[in-house]
């Protein structure tokens, strides 16, 4: 497995762990609400991709497995973790970790001494088991709201 900088070839693929990742992994945030769904996953079409990518405020960064793209995750430069998926056919085989550790030393080398992120309920305790502690009580005035979580880096 290698985890490099995102590329605009590598939009289509980023797009489809993300939507996939969303669509089969967190029903525990979306309870399988189409709506819910299509909130959460509209701005992980191609373009919204291609516009995530063209933003100079992200570091985004994938994992790639036998040359297939099998996670996505970014770093905002302000200090907070803004994704980290992975494509449902590599869940639990250590690519979230390796990924997340990469977005820790992406932060550190942006100057940060401490990470922000904001949890699904999915990945709360993976986020917890790797030491990020919450920061919080659950955001609200979206569709799908997440947990506050910080971790010292």
């Amino acid at each position: 497995m290698t985890i490099r900088l995102a590329t605009p070839a590598d939009v289509p693929a980023m797009s489809a762990v993300l939507t996939s990742s969303i669509t089969e992994l967190c029903a525990a945030d979306h309870g399988g609400d189409a709506r819910a769904i299509a909130a959460w996953t509209a701005n992980k079409s191609q373009d919204g991709v291609a516009t995530m990518l063209a933003n100079p405020g992200l570091q985004i960064y994938v994992a790639e497995r036998d040359s297939v793209i099998v996670a996505v995750g970014a770093v905002i430069t302000d200090g907070h973790v803004g994704l980290n998926y992975v494509t449902p056919a590599a869940r639990f085989s250590g690519i979230s970790t390796a990924m997340l550790a990469r977005l820790e030393i992406a932060l550190l080398a942006l100057g940060h001494s401490e990470g922000r992120l904001e949890a699904t309920l999915t990945a709360r305790r993976f986020y917890e088991s790797r030491g990020w502690q919450s920061d919080g009580p659950q955001a609200g005035g979206r569709v799908v709201n997440g947990y506050p979580m910080r971790k010292t880096l």
